[in-house]
């Protein structure tokens, strides 16, 4: 099949086009799984570490209330009290939506449940003269509620560890491919490159040596290109030039050889046209000499 250079040009861009794209993709590909598990972990790890955080610091203003009330025996501000609930409770509805490891469904559970007791305890408490007894036990509560957000806080920071540990792996799973790929392709697209251009060096570098060898005078020079691109065209009408140059040789030497033995001949008619004048005009002076001396006799 012939296939021109301009053919060969452009599907050897579209080589290099699809070595680039495959790379690019390789890494794309690579960089999303990446950016995917790295997402994950700010959605179901990073937020649930936040959310415990909150939490944790909810209960601690409530329990701070409370201890400063029972010690200075004045009535607990409620306002606080509800305001930090709120938003405690605004924290736990969160994290029941961003539930991901492992038992944190069955300690989210304990805590909410946990929480309803707690806020019970502490109506009962507004509403009595804040017995010791039930301060401490509210106390017990504080610390069992506040242990639990503090495992669910750490609960998620082990799960980010153990998934940056995957990410790390996969990073560098990831690198070796495109480090693997891009080595075979790279000798690909180098053994490629080698090839295309000695292709063309050689013919180029023929068709010089062709034309130089014409130019000195060497007409039987010929031109013989493998393949049917271009070049075996320039090839076939090379040679058919210089064999019609070495033609025109031939011929105009044969004319210049028979014009040359044409001239010889006629100077050779001429020389002896003179010598046999010459050959003449003696003859007639030998006979004029004859007829004197007979004459004398």
């Amino acid at each position: 099949m012939k296939i021109s250079i301009r053919t060969r040009f452009f599907l050897g861009m579209v080589f290099f086009f699809v070595i680039i794209a495959g790379l690019s993709i390789l890494s794309a590909y690579h960089m999303n799984r990446l950016s995917l598990k790295t997402d994950a972990i700010l959605k179901e790890n990073h937020f649930s570490v936040i959310f415990a955080r909150d939490m944790g610091e909810d209960l601690t203003k409530i329990n701070q209330e409370i201890n400063r009330a029972f010690l200075n025996g004045e009535k607990i501000d409620t306002a606080v009290i509800l305001s930090a609930s709120r938003t405690f409770g605004s924290s736990l509805k969160l994290e029941k939506n961003n539930i991901t490891e492992t038992g944190e469904g069955q300690l989210v559970s304990g805590i909410e449940s946990g929480f309803k007791e707690y806020l019970t305890n502490i109506e009962w408490l507004v509403k009595s003269d804040y017995p010791r007894d039930k301060v401490a036990a509210l106390q017990a509560r504080f610390q069992n509620l506040y242990q639990q957000t503090m495992l669910l806080s750490q609960m998620n920071e082990q799960a980010i560890i153990l998934k940056a540990g995957d990410i790390k792996k996969s990073a560098e799973k990831g690198l070796t491919h495109v480090t693997i790929l891009g080595t075979v392709l790279f000798l690909i697209t180098l053994s490629f490159t080698f090839n295309f251009s000695s292709y063309f060096n050689e013919r180029f570098t023929k068709l010089y040596n062709g034309i130089k060898e014409v130019g000195s005078g060497n007409y039987d020079q010929r031109l013989n290109f493998e393949g049917e691109d271009e070049f075996y065209d320039i090839s076939l009408v090379f040679n058919d030039m210089a064999k019609n140059i070495n033609e025109n040789k031939e011929h105009l030497i044969t004319n210049l050889k028979n014009d040359l033995e044409r001239e010889i001949s006629l100077s050779q008619v001429q020389e002896l046209k003179r010598i046999f004048e010459q050959m003449h005009g003696i003859e007639r002076r030998a006979v004029e000499i004859m007829t004197k001396l007979e004459d004398k006799l």
